[in-house]
């Protein structure tokens, strides 16, 4: 170790310093900025788009809204689907995250306890896969959104960066694909259906609903009308 450390350069890690001190300060203007502006493309969607570069089939659809241009139902159903405790926290559900570990320790079915923080975090900044860098850097960028945004602002970006089928990105996007209208005039029951993909829009279909789906559309929509209507309040 001490041969290795005395490799390194004092100038280099002098450089290296003024990277990530440079790479922190670019994420933080980020944060800031994407607090008021419109984000217009995430890292997630650049990394979908790099896959399919050579396919002629894949095209990117994806149009953000404000959060006032988006169906109540639709920003209660993804609560009721993903993070119920979302009002509460500060990014990480402890008592579900216990609950998944017990539960994939005696389960060949892996149950994710990721918070719409945590999502929006990975989507907008990061990549997805289940590395442990990727899953240690999720941290405080999760925590640094929690910190300079609203509950409000982080489900906003969440439900415009989200993906609901290959290629379309964000709730009015799916919406007019969909069901050839506005996410503003979607249904409970529409919501609750493209709630439904959200753990995996590409096995799971909006289009093509498979009896899994379309069960747990009907369980998305009995959570919603156990949280209520006026849940959304608690986002203030």
């Amino acid at each position: 170790m001490l041969k290795i450390k005395s490799l390194i350069s004092p100038r280099f890690r002098l450089r290296l310093a003024k990277i990530i001190i440079s790479l922190i300060a670019v994420f933080f203007c980020f944060v800031i900025i994407f607090r008021f502006l419109p984000v217009p493309y995430s890292t997630y969607m650049l990394q979908k788009t790099a896959e399919n570069l050579f396919n002629d089939n894949y095209h990117t659809q994806h149009k953000w809204v404000s959060l006032d241009n988006i169906s109540p139902a639709m920003q209660l159903a993804v609560i009721a689907a993903e993070d119920q405790r979302f009002p509460e926290h500060w990014g990480f559900d402890i008592d579900a995250i216990e609950k998944a570990f017990k539960h994939n320790q005696s389960s060949k079915r892996t149950r994710g306890a990721s918070t719409i923080s945590q999502q929006t975090a990975k989507n907008l900044f990061l990549w997805s896969d289940r590395s442990w860098i990727r899953k240690g850097l999720e941290i405080p960028v999760t925590l640094s959104l929690e910190l300079f945004w609203s509950k409000q602002r982080i489900l906003e970006v969440y439900l415009n960066i989200a993906e609901f089928g290959p290629g379309i990105f964000g709730v009015e996007a799916a919406s007019q694909y969909y069901f050839k209208k506005s996410a503003l005039k979607l249904t409970r029951y529409q919501a609750a259906l493209l709630a439904a993909v959200l753990p995996n829009p590409i096995l799971y279909r909006v289009n093509r609903p498979s009896a899994y789906v379309q069960s747990r559309q009907s369980w998305i929509l009995r959570q919603m009308q156990l949280l209520g209507n006026n849940y959304l309040e608690r986002l203030d």
